[in-house]
């Protein structure tokens, strides 16, 4: 996680229909999470946000090293702020994944103060109207560092459009560079609800259907048998 947020064990049951078919679900508990005290929260912030990307990159090789996954089969996900996180392993180390859920996520980070939630996020970002914010942004903006000509894994990017908090326009932004630049033939996609927003006053049912959504795009590019299209 990021932005000092801390994730706790907790049972989610809507997950079952991944795990009944072989699935695994691991959270990587990153610098820049709430998780260790603010000096863990302080490790991944500004200047040092390289440190939660490499803390997600590490716990992916992790899980191939121990045999729970290989490359082919492992989705790293990552929202909102999130975003940072997938954008930047994807983006760093597209051979390590073999797909990405990016949900309303941060990709275009140098732009992010601009948004109508911006000015509130420059203490925990930055600002790229300093030097040194400059710096921490470009570092931690996926977007600027995908590049041409590379085989990125299979993406599936979700926004809504009434969205306070990202911008509709980051996700598009995003995947429209990833569709120009990948040469995988792997499909990078993106999923618009336009009765939505950031995802935290979502219905029940928009909730239950962009989980389906969600799964179904990996367990259909994973080779799962019944999520195949019709020959």
């Amino acid at each position: 996680m990021l932005a000092g947020i801390a994730q706790h064990p907790t049972f989610r049951p809507t997950w079952l229909a991944f795990l009944e078919r072989g699935g695994i679900f691991a959270v990587a508990h990153v610098r820049g999470g709430g998780e260790y005290g603010e000096d863990w929260h302080n490790a991944g912030r500004k200047l040092t946000k390289q440190h939660t990307i490499d803390d997600f990159l590490a716990s992916a090789q992790y899980l191939i090293e121990n045999k729970y996954t290989s490359t082919p089969k492992l989705a790293g996900e990552g929202t909102s702020a999130g975003g940072v996180t997938i954008g930047g392993a994807i983006t760093q180390r597209p051979d390590l994944f073999g797909a990405a859920l990016v949900r309303v996520g941060d990709s275009d980070s140098m732009r992010s103060e601009l948004m109508a939630s911006g000015p509130a996020n420059i203490p925990e970002f930055g600002t790229v109207r300093e030097p040194d914010g400059f710096k921490g942004l470009y570092a931690m903006d996926a977007y600027q560092h995908v590049k041409p000509d590379t085989p990125y894994p299979e993406v599936l990017l979700t926004t809504g459009v009434n969205d306070p908090r990202v911008a509709p326009w980051q996700a598009a932004k995003m995947t429209a560079r990833l569709q120009a630049s990948t040469n995988s033939g792997k499909p990078v996609l993106l999923r618009v609800d336009y009765d939505a927003g950031h995802g935290m006053g979502s219905t029940k049912s928009q909730r239950e259907s962009e989980l389906a959504d969600e799964l179904a795009f990996l367990l259909w590019q994973f080779g799962v048998p019944g999520f195949q299209p019709q020959k």
